[in-house]
């Protein structure tokens, strides 16, 4: 999908058009789930937080950006919705200690709100757009899109190796860039989204 069409589908999304939605779900749906699957490793479980996801792009279309990717959008939500689950997975598993006992073991719910949404994506856009033009493109492939190593070794000429240590270059950079911005809401738990998914 080119820029221009994905702007053209935020447009039509965004004044409700189901046609548009469908078009992102199923461009989509195999990277969010896989996403998903690396962080809560319950493939029952990753199926409702993947209908969650794109839930909450339907709820929130009319406030979707033009200049902000979808799949950075997907990213990043489906990123919240699964750390969320796995707090709450952990206030289950403890629910029977005294809640004296482990207020500094679970950490604070992060709202789920869109404006947190922008605000952590404007974030890992800016250090996407930060990195040299190879290791932003293998970024994108890989962690956005999630093309497989090989595919995006023979579309850019490289090797399997090349991608993988461009890939691991473009985390460990996207890593440190959002640790250095902590100013926003949620950007201590935004950090680790780069490296779960290196699994």
């Amino acid at each position: 999908m080119s820029a221009s069409e994905e702007i053209l589908l935020i447009q039509q999304l965004s004044r409700g058009s189901m046609a548009a939605f469908d078009a992102f779900y199923h461009q989509y749906k195999q990277v969010v789930y896989a996403n998903i699957m690396k962080m809560v490793r319950q493939p029952e479980a990753a199926e409702d937080l993947l209908q969650e996801v794109f839930i909450a792009l339907w709820q929130n279309r009319h406030k979707l950006r033009q200049d902000r990717s979808i799949a950075g959008w997907l990213f990043v939500v489906s990123y919240n919705k699964a750390a969320s689950y796995l707090k709450q997975q952990l206030k289950s598993a403890i629910v029977l200690v005294p809640e004296a006992h482990y207020p500094d073991i679970i950490p604070h719910e992060e709202p789920l709100e869109e404006d947190l949404y922008q605000t952590q994506l404007a974030i890992v856009e800016a250090a996407i757009n930060q990195l040299p033009a190879r290791k932003k493109e293998v970024f994108r492939l890989c962690r956005l899109e999630g093309r497989p190593y090989e595919e995006v070794a023979l579309t850019m000429g490289i090797s399997v190796t090349s991608v993988k240590d461009y890939l691991k270059q473009s985390v460990r950079f996207i890593r440190a860039y959002a640790q250095e911005h902590p100013s926003a809401t949620g950007m201590t738990t935004l950090s680790l989204i780069v490296a779960l998914t290196i699994w």
